[in-house]
């Protein structure tokens, strides 16, 4: 008799939630060290195989010890990779916008900048790029930052260009950190922030690379102004778009921190 295989609607699902995850997950790894790892370990399972395969006993046998407590070494070598995997599963796909308890309480917020911000912002930053003034402004969606805010001075002060100029002023002690806005205001300034671990192009510098860094991490957006060149760059989700116009910028906020609403 014939034998058929029986694929259902599930098993179709299954398939494609796994596959899902996997390319989630090789989003995350590309260009990093942990790729690399992932790669040496798939190889070393292959190799595992292949000794039982011919009954090497002695061989196998210590390879079974290593692979028996991988899922252990696995979570210590990629513990950075699977925060980040995580944090990436409750900021996307909605699942913080279904589970929020500020909107279950009634005291959910609007968007973090309105539209008036939005055209201040794009007016320092372009002031800011005439003169060649290094900036780094993150604003905040459903992300709290509050590890980042820590690092820095809490200013929590209304947005105006005027302000943003003065802090990133080269002779003031807050230019070189981060400006954090949420909720409509500069909470703080002289942030540090996480630097992205991709291997991305030599010419960008720790702004850029930390702009990059912390909207991986968060579902934050970054503005950066180059010091060298004046150009203005946008970031959203680790991609960086750059050497944008001031009318790019304005959508490119409108659109990102529209999303979170």
């Amino acid at each position: 008799m014939p034998l058929f295989i029986t694929i259902r609607f599930l098993d179709i699902l299954d398939i494609l939630l796994v596959a899902l995850l996997l390319y989630q997950l090789y989003r995350l790894i590309k260009g990093t060290v942990a790729f690399n790892i992932v790669i040496g370990l798939f190889s070393l399972y292959l190799l595992w195989l292949i000794v039982k395969a011919l009954n090497m006993q002695l061989l196998g046998s210590i390879m079974g010890q290593f692979i028996g407590v991988g899922v252990l070494a696995l979570i210590i070598v990629f513990h950075p990779e699977i925060r980040k995997f995580l944090v990436f599963i409750g900021t996307n796909y909605n699942v913080n916008r279904v589970l929020s308890l500020d909107k279950l309480f009634g005291t959910h917020k609007g968007k973090t900048v309105e539209n008036e911000q939005i055209e201040i912002l794009a007016e320092a930053c372009f002031s800011l790029s005439k003169s060649k003034t290094g900036a780094l402004i993150v604003i905040a969606r459903t992300s709290e930052l509050a590890d980042q805010i820590r690092t820095g001075e809490l200013l929590n002060a209304q947005i105006s260009s005027s302000l943003l100029r003065t802090i990133f002023f080269k002779n003031t002690p807050l230019h070189d950190g981060a400006v954090v806005i949420k909720n409509n205001i500069i909470v703080a300034a002289g942030c540090i922030l996480p630097l992205t671990q991709r291997d991305v192009d030599k010419t960008l510098g720790l702004r850029h690379r930390a702009a990059i860094g912390i909207t991986e991490n968060t579902d934050a957006v970054a503005i950066i102004v180059s010091e060298e060149r004046g150009s203005v760059s946008f970031v959203d989700e680790g991609d960086i778009k750059r050497r944008i116009s001031r009318e790019v910028l304005i959508e490119l906020l409108e659109e990102s921190l529209n999303k979170q609403n």
